[in-house]
């Protein structure tokens, strides 16, 4: 018996002190990578990134262009970039690749410009025509630009078309196929799996919630759709076109015409491309290469010429800290990005409570004399799109202007937050509307009773017990759709109160249906059409003032989160950077996908199940 406990007791020390080694293993390979890192940092020249004279800035964007960057943890990048992992979704802060631009145009140091594209995911046309717009100075200069591609997206194309020379890999291709709206629908899928999906909802054209319902794509959905496409692919166009030198009717956009000049290229998409105007140049990367060396030199770096990439560049011009601002009127920007949710929520993403939040922080800065909000949102909770409208007041009240400013979407939601400041902006492309209101949420009692399981009790009232696991009773939908009805007519008589329109006029307009900005002004929606610099000097000329800083008011972080960010910042300078972020399986891409549309459900957590939401909106 003894001897039995005494095994039993080795046993058991034995696991522990392997467990004990392992975690003090684990931690000291962590202290190891930070510990060289550190060193690094100190060691590598004084960790300065110099700018090669007459070099080439390289624009090689990877990721999605944003007008605010999600937070990600400090340590959590540190070990992507320390064990070579590539970012699952990056994204590039707008603002940052326009101060490159216009830096670089006064830059003596800079030589020329070169587009390396292919790591640039879609991003919205507003972004894409301020950078566009941005290369244009630049080529004020006199100094060359070039793009290089293996192959060139839509959106990738669109910036390369605004270079003095395009370039292709022999080998490589580029093909333009419009936009489009598809959607994955679920009706079938669910039925089979019993489960019961109930639908509350306002509005002829509020389809966010179609692929619960359906099995394809209503009528209304299509007619208002295939408006705003249409609208935004004419825009895309006549921008190209205009670029190259071309007839806005070069764009095969029939498959029988496209054949026909496919076929005189031989079935070669790169000849395609060269034949028909769209590049300047087949070249192979060598071939790039030493052209490039011809004008800024050779370099000893896997580019072989002098070159200083964005992420380098930016380094060097950019202060790697906020300098406080005071006894100076500024304008303060806040950004609310991403789907409206309730409650706080991390830089990147807009919640009710901590985007509400940073309005609040602008207008108890004496500081700050007007606030422009730019809103980049399909919409989300229609509790927290209250919440953060009530600041906006908040703000007028205080004699403090407000300017929202619409980028890619300001929909549903996107639009509620925006509609009672003084003044609404937006890009010609912002696709904004879709005033309309939903709720659904499903239940699973068929699936449970498949299954064998039920549900049962007792209670005191006829709202005691609601649950997925029950179905619902007719009156308590009925009492749902006339919570839904009673928000949109608050949706209505908002927009009609800010707008000085009529809530029947509104109505006509509303109904959930999806506009693009030029229409959006037209209709009385937004009042002008431009971009950030527009609506700072509105929001300024509103507050009378002729000098003044422009400020972003961003989440503060604890001491502890600036002194993590601090030391794994520096230490990831020189562990290295992953250059793309995509998965070369299609299927995955798919799984993906698939998630994505059911989180995008998921996540809502509007307290009364009520929401603005336009799912629609996605490209």
């Amino acid at each position: 018996m003894s001897n039995g406990t005494s095994w039993t007791k080795s046993l058991f020390v034995g696991i522990w002190s392997v467990l004990n080694f392992s975690r003090k293993l684990f931690f000291n390979i962590i202290f190891i990578v930070l510990a060289i890192g550190l060193i690094s940092v100190l060691m590598k020249d004084d960790g300065k990134v110099i700018v090669p004279n007459e070099s080439a800035l390289v624009l090689n964007i990877v990721g999605e262009i944003v007008i605010e960057t999600r937070y990600v943890d400090p340590f959590e990048k540190f070990m992507q970039e320390a064990f070579d992992q590539d970012e699952d979704e990056p994204e590039v802060l707008l603002r940052d690749i326009l101060f490159v631009l216009e830096n670089a145009k006064q830059d003596n140091r800079i030589k020329m410009l070169v587009l390396n594209l292919q790591g640039m995911n879609n991003s919205g046309m507003d972004k894409l025509k301020q950078i566009a717009t941005a290369l244009e100075n630049f080529k004020e200069s006199g100094k060359p630009v070039y793009a290089i591609g293996d192959y060139y997206t839509q959106a990738q194309y669109y910036l390369a078309s605004k270079a003095d020379n395009v370039y292709l890999n022999p080998m490589g291709a580029m093909m333009f196929e419009g936009y489009g709206r598809y959607r994955t629908y679920f009706q079938a899928a669910l039925e089979k799996l019993k489960v019961t999906t109930h639908i509350f909802k306002v509005g002829t054209y509020k389809s966010a919630i179609e692929p619960f319902i359906r099995d394809d794509m209503s009528d209304a959905a299509k007619e208002a759709n295939q408006a705003w496409l249409t609208s935004l692919w004419t825009q895309y166009k006549q921008d190209v076109s205009s670029s190259r030198n071309l007839s806005i009717d070069s764009f095969d956009e029939k498959i029988d015409s496209f054949l026909a000049k496919f076929e005189q290229s031989d079935g070669d998409f790169g000849t395609y491309a060269l034949e028909n105007g769209w590049v300047d140049g087949l070249k192979t990367r060598e071939q790039v290469r030493e052209e490039f060396i011809a004008i800024v030199g050779s370099d000893k770096d896997n580019m072989g010429f002098k070159q200083i990439d964005l992420d380098s560049y930016l380094s060097v011009i950019k202060t790697p800290f906020s300098i406080p601002k005071t006894d100076t009127d500024q304008i303060a920007v806040v950004v609310a990005k991403g789907t409206i949710l309730n409650g706080t929520k991390a830089a990147g993403e807009i919640g009710g409570d901590s985007t509400a939040r940073l309005l609040r922080k602008a207008r108890m800065n004496d500081d700050v004399k007007a606030v422009v909000l730019h809103v980049d949102s399909p919409g989300g909770s229609a509790f927290a799109s209250e919440i953060i409208r009530q600041e906006i007041e908040n703000l007028k009240a205080a004699n403090k202007p407000v300017v929202a400013l619409m980028s890619t979407y300001a929909a549903s939601g996107g639009y509620w937050i925006s509609a009672s400041a003084d003044e609404i902006w937006a890009a010609p492309s912002t696709i904004t509307g879709s005033i309309g209101i939903f709720g659904m949420f499903m239940t699973y009692e068929n699936t449970l009773d498949y299954l064998g399981v039920h549900t049962d009790g007792i209670g005191t009232t006829d709202f005691a017990g609601l649950s997925p696991t029950r179905a619902l009773d007719p009156k308590i939908g009925q009492l749902i759709q006339m919570s839904i009805e009673s928000g949109y007519d608050q949706f209505l008589n908002l927009v009609a109160k800010e707008r000085n329109m009529t809530v029947e006029s509104v109505d006509s307009i509303a109904q959930g249906r999806v506009w693009i900005g030029e229409t959006a002004k037209e209709l009385g929606l937004v009042d002008q059409l431009g971009y950030l610099d527009d609506a700072v000097k509105s929001a300024a000329s509103m507050a009378n003032l002729e000098n003044y800083d422009v400020t972003y008011v961003e989440r503060d972080l604890s001491p502890a989160d600036k002194f993590w960010q601090e030391m794994f910042g520096q230490a990831t300078a020189v562990v290295g950077k992953a250059t793309f972020a995509q998965s070369d399986s299609k299927l995955i891409s798919l799984v993906k996908q698939l998630v994505k549309d059911f989180d995008s459900v998921a996540k809502f957590n509007d307290p009364k199940g009520v929401y603005a939401h336009c799912l629609a909106c996605e490209l």
